[in-house]
């Protein structure tokens, strides 16, 4: 345990590029926080989606946050086909965070190694070698 998060510093954001996932969905399986501002850019549009759970929080631009899932269930934006339905409308509205992970605050995310089958892969091979 203790090696894996000595590796989880090593990789850097050029070593995990979600265009090579075979797998995009896997880190939507429990929604995102995501900018208040953000979120209300995506209500414009009436992308079939909610949000849930609106928080103060410092550490995103507005200062509130709102959850893209309730609870432990998938992102309200993935479509029938697994994607993300901001994503297919317009990538540049679809949020900071989405885009960031498996980092936040420009560190790994503590849910890299659960959710990104990606960043799960690159550990395995980094520990192997």
């Amino acid at each position: 345990m203790v090696v894996r998060k000595k590796e989880k510093k090593r990789i850097s954001r050029e070593n995990v590029s979600c265009v090579e996932c075979k797998s995009q969905a896997d880190c939507c399986r429990f929604g995102a926080w995501i900018d208040l501002e953000e979120a209300k850019k995506i209500l414009s549009l009436g992308i079939k989606g909610n949000f849930f759970h609106l928080e103060k929080d410092k550490d995103f631009p507005s200062g509130y946050r709102v959850g893209t899932s309730y609870e432990d269930n998938p992102c309200s934006f993935l479509d029938s086909d697994g994607l993300c339905s901001i994503h297919k409308v317009d990538y540049s509205l679809k949020p900071n965070t989405c885009k960031d992970f498996p980092y936040e605050n420009n560190k790994v995310s503590d849910f890299a190694d659960v959710l990104c089958t990606l960043y799960k892969s690159k550990i395995k091979n980094k520990v192997k070698k």
